[in-house]
């Protein structure tokens, strides 16, 4: 009796969210590049800041893509005490024939206390900035010819003060088609675009991969000192800049794409469990109330199935269904077969891992690890 009343609790769940308003399981929220991809937009206006930090391996194709933008582009690549020639990599890609881009390497200095080393790499390359719009932009992204003219457009038609865009991320080896997709599709749940890019709604969101924002507005909320300690700092930045009465954007896109790849398990995980307990508040009831409530949502319609009676059976197969409809158009982005959307439960369990191990490291004294820094918890948070 208790497995069907929890398979039935998993269907009313996914019901729940087939049936919301915001519909955040879609992926219609998109933006491409229009044209062919012109590239002979006169970008004067804008500055992209690249916080750089040991990115030799990728930043060259960074670069190299932000000389095919357009004319008059001006770049900041802000190296923030890289030990492997990244500066280098990038003055060498700015330097091939064919583009048209303004390129200055900013030495960053030591992080101060009390900042993440990305924001402080961005407040130095912002003290910088004179022109009207910033991009910012990670040292792992690729943008397709004419995605900054797309972003620059839908800016400006929609009025927003910022647009980003979720990066298409590696989905090649077997644990990147086991865990990208559903890292999306989570954080989409999360964050029902729909709801983030509304005026008229207290949720905000962001991808720190890929931001457009009005100088003046970035200024205005106190600049990256103001979230200078947030780990889910694109998040953090959005809800600033909604906060100040400006509006914001956030889609997905097939031509701004991570070239960051994530060979194995460990490697993803130190990418999770950076940020998952913080997403949590630090709430150990939280915690406990989330494990819960994955179990019974991606676990017990299969034990429905297995192990419940009649209706158990019923409602653990419907359940199952429901959630493949949801995670199906993720699934289809990423160009999987559709077979894909029966893995949803065995990575959520992966997930529900890394976000433990994420708690344990906090319980440790250590908040976050990433790029060679460790960050100390703060048991005040």
């Amino acid at each position: 009796m208790l497995v069907d009343w929890l398979a039935a609790a998993a269907l009313a769940a996914w019901l729940a969210v087939l049936l919301s308003p915001s519909q955040a399981w879609r992926t219609r929220e998109r933006l491409e590049p229009s044209g062919g991809g012109a590239v002979s937009a006169d970008l004067r206006r804008l500055t992209v800041l690249v916080p750089a930090r040991n990115e030799a391996a990728s930043i060259g194709a960074t670069v190299a893509a932000l000389a095919a933008q357009g004319l008059r582009l001006e770049v900041l690549v802000i190296d923030d005490e890289s030990e492997d020639g990244t500066a280098e990599a990038a003055l060498e890609a700015a330097g091939r024939p064919g583009g048209d881009l303004e390129l200055r390497i900013i030495a960053g200095r030591p992080l101060p206390e009390g900042w993440g080393g990305k924001l402080w790499a961005l407040e130095q390359g912002l003290r910088c900035v004179e022109r009207e719009l910033c991009l910012l932009l990670d040292a792992d992204i690729v943008l397709a010819p004419g995605m900054i003219g797309a972003l620059l457009a839908k800016a400006e038609q929609d009025r927003r003060a910022m647009v980003s865009i979720m990066a298409r991320l590696e989905c090649e080896t077997f644990w990147e088609k086991l865990l990208v997709p559903p890292f999306i599709f989570f954080f989409k749940l999360l964050y029902p675009f729909a709801k983030a890019n509304s005026p008229g709604r207290r949720t905000a969101a962001a991808a720190g991969g890929c931001i457009l924002i009005r100088t003046e507005v970035l200024r205005e909320i106190g600049g990256f000192a103001a979230i200078r300690d947030a780990l889910i700092d694109d998040c953090a930045l959005a809800a600033r800049v909604k906060a100040a009465g400006h509006s914001a954007w956030l889609g997905l896109s097939e031509s701004v794409t991570s070239r960051r790849s994530y060979p194995d398990l460990a490697s993803f995980g130190r990418m999770v469990t950076r940020t998952a307990f913080t997403q949590l508040g630090y709430s150990t009831p939280l915690l406990g109330l989330v494990c819960c409530a994955l179990l019974v949502v991606f676990v017990m319609p299969w034990l429905g199935v297995v192990a419940g009676g009649t209706a158990g059976r019923i409602g653990g197969a419907v359940a199952i269904l429901a959630m493949a409809a949801a995670y199906s158009p993720t699934v289809r982005f990423y160009r999987l077969p559709l077979v894909r959307v029966f893995t949803l439960p065995i990575a959520a369990l992966y997930f529900l891992s890394m976000t433990i191990g994420s708690a344990l490291n906090y319980w440790r004294g250590v908040r976050a690890q990433w790029k060679g820094r460790t960050y100390a918890a703060d048991r005040r948070d």
